[in-house]
């Protein structure tokens, strides 16, 4: 099935990611001819989402680090040159993936007679005194690889977690052009921040502000004039005409905040450090304040399934206007004639086009000038309970500041099994941040601050069970002293951690040198940002550059609004209540019989 493709293009784009899902719709929208290429059996690239058995044999596939043999048997033409295109697989690095549990056959034989809820001393249930032997005796339910391995379908681990700003440029973008409803969105349930020791909840709408009882009355009126500032003045105002050459921070100082208000400022609503510049603090905290109360008590939404869903719904649009999809068909080579670039090579057939737009890890490294700077580390963890237990299943958001010189920040998402991100009684912890050394080392701080990582087999006394309630074994149970403040966190038994990933990703600054075809797009991965505006923005750019004067993303038509030929035109489209269509179809027909 290699040469069963048209020949000619006003598009191609390589590689499925976000950036490039966003264009292809784009141009497919305004009636170019696009064709999408992805080596990869899956959409989203380095964006993409897995279940259990994807990831893994993902893994295996960067791990084989695959040597393709794809000289290409294509004559060119006089002027012509050919560039071999990159190995996507060779921009992931210091993956390390780890196991915690044990199988199935190894697991300790732990019976329910053995075991009691932590936490609950000598009390005990008289009415478990009539159980039968039979119930005594039948094992908890534990958590072992085979039973993770079996259940692969529960899971939807993403490579590039990302949330959207209720009010942020992807929101926007799929309302305007109706690309909204081919997802499910989730609001995040908690905004969390680590203070005095222990995890918080941060108030975010007004109602919390005031319902909180760590903030006093004076605290309260301070944090809302600040807030009303930030967000009906930004940045361009004349207050902040004094520092913009300073920090954030030192501007906070002026305001004789007290010290939890400048946390919760700082640290959980603009998500700042030390070096962040006093404009990008109000921007972010205007961001944050302006995406508040559009769908839920925090600014922030996740995308049901997964962020590997949304460059997916893109493609979508993109194939319903003709666009044509081409999944395990890699780029082998770039056809330049000049400045120009004017063909590409897949397997053993030659395209022509008039604009490339190239994912990144797919770019011939000639036309690369810079790796870029900001490239970013990932932590995904499967854990037996939240970091911060609620009366309720929570979707949390945590911004960590880094504590010491050389550490970087790190943003914490915490997903349960309501998000379809794994099965019931577990929990996916995504962590993300600069990188700076490996993955691993990056993000040691937080781990150990938040999660418990000894193996199983030093951990027999913690029972693993499918409800959020821990159960201990008090026969085997041996924590003491400092092992036990390493287990806990604000007197709170931190979650086992059962299996854990590490990886780097490459960064999203990456730039095209001044060799590089004026007809080239690059795409970049995942950015380090915590929403998808960068990537929006990115191929709003892209888009423009090749058709300047066309409208980006128009309003799709709904499949009701479509009228093919010889059909009849569909009826007025009635908006309002269900009172207001009433009385003008009633009008309508009273005409109708008046005629």
């Amino acid at each position: 099935m290699e040469d069963d493709l048209p020949t000619e293009y006003d598009v191609v784009v390589v590689g499925t990611g976000m950036t490039e899902s966003i264009v292809a719709a784009a141009a497919s929208r305004i009636g170019k001819k696009v064709l999408h290429l992805d080596s990869n059996e899956y959409y989203g690239g380095l964006w993409a989402t897995f279940n259990f058995d994807g990831l893994q044999k993902w893994i295996d596939d960067l791990k084989a680090a695959k040597n393709r043999n794809n000289e290409a048997n294509i004559s060119i033409k006089d002027g012509e040159t050919f560039l071999k295109a990159s190995d996507q697989y060779s921009t992931v690095e210091n993956i390390e993936e780890q196991w915690y549990i044990t199988t199935e056959a190894e697991l300790p034989d732990v019976s329910s007679k053995d075991t009691q809820t932590e936490g609950s001393g000598d009390n005990v249930n008289v009415e478990g005194l009539e159980k039968t032997d039979k119930e005594k005796k039948e094992p908890v339910k534990q958590w072992s690889i085979d039973r993770i391995k079996k259940e692969y379908r529960r899971f939807n681990i993403d490579l590039a977690p990302k949330l959207l700003f209720a009010r942020g440029e992807l929101v926007e973008l799929l309302i305007s052009s109706n690309i909204a409803r081919y997802a499910e969105f989730r609001a995040v349930s908690r905004v969390a921040t680590f203070m005095d020791g222990k995890l918080a909840q941060v108030p975010c709408s007004r109602a919390d502000v005031f319902a909180n009882k760590t903030v006093s009355v004076i605290e309260k009126r301070m944090l809302m004039q600040l807030l009303t500032s930030c967000m009906e003045q930004g940045a361009d105002s004349p207050e902040f005409d004094d520092y913009r050459d300073k920090t954030f921070i030192e501007y906070l100082n002026t305001k004789n905040l007290t010290p939890i208000v400048k946390h919760y400022v700082v640290q959980a609503i603009a998500m700042a450090t030390e070096k962040t510049s006093c404009r990008d603090g109000v921007n972010r905290t205007k961001h944050f304040l302006n995406s508040l109360g559009r769908y839920g008590n925090t600014p922030f939404l996740w995308p049901m399934y997964g962020s590997g869903e949304l460059p997916q719904c893109f493609c979508r649009l993109c194939a319903v206007f003709g666009g044509v999809y081409c999944l395990k068909r890699q780029l082998d080579r770039v056809v330049v004639k000049g400045d120009k670039c004017v063909a590409v090579v897949t397997g053993k057939q030659r395209l022509e086009l008039g604009h490339l737009v190239v994912g990144q890890g797919h770019l011939p490294p000639e036309f690369v000038a810079s790796e870029g700077k900001n490239q970013i580390s990932r932590g995904i963890f499967i854990t037996d309970k939240s970091i911060m237990q609620g009366e309720k299943e929570n979707l949390t958001l945590l911004y960590y500041p880094p504590e010491e010189p050389d550490q970087e920040a790190v943003t914490l998402i915490e997903l349960g099994p309501s998000t379809n991100a794994c099965p019931q009684g577990l929990f996916m912890v995504h962590m993300t941040c600069k990188r700076t050394k490996t993955a691993k080392e990056d993000l040691a701080y937080i781990v150990s601050k938040f999660l418990r990582t000894e193996p199983f087999v030093s951990n027999l006394g913690r029972s693993l069970t499918d409800s959020h309630t821990q159960t201990v074994s008090p026969n085997k149970q041996h924590v003491q002293g400092d092992q036990q403040t390493k287990e806990t966190i604000g007197g709170v038994s931190k979650p086992q951690v059962l299996w854990s990933l590490y990886l780097n990703l490459p960064a999203s600054d990456i730039e095209l040198g001044n060799s590089a075809p004026h007809n080239i797009y690059l795409a970049s991965g995942p950015d380090l940002e915590l929403d998808f505006d960068f990537a929006v923005n990115q191929a709003k750019n892209i888009f423009k550059s090749m058709y300047p004067d066309e409208e980006f993303l128009p309003r799709a038509p709904d499949p009701e609004e479509i009228v093919l030929e010889g059909d009849e035109a569909p009826g007025p489209k009635f908006e309002g209540n269900s009172s207001d269509v009433g009385e003008e179809k009633q009008d309508m027909e009273k005409a109708e019989k008046e005629e």
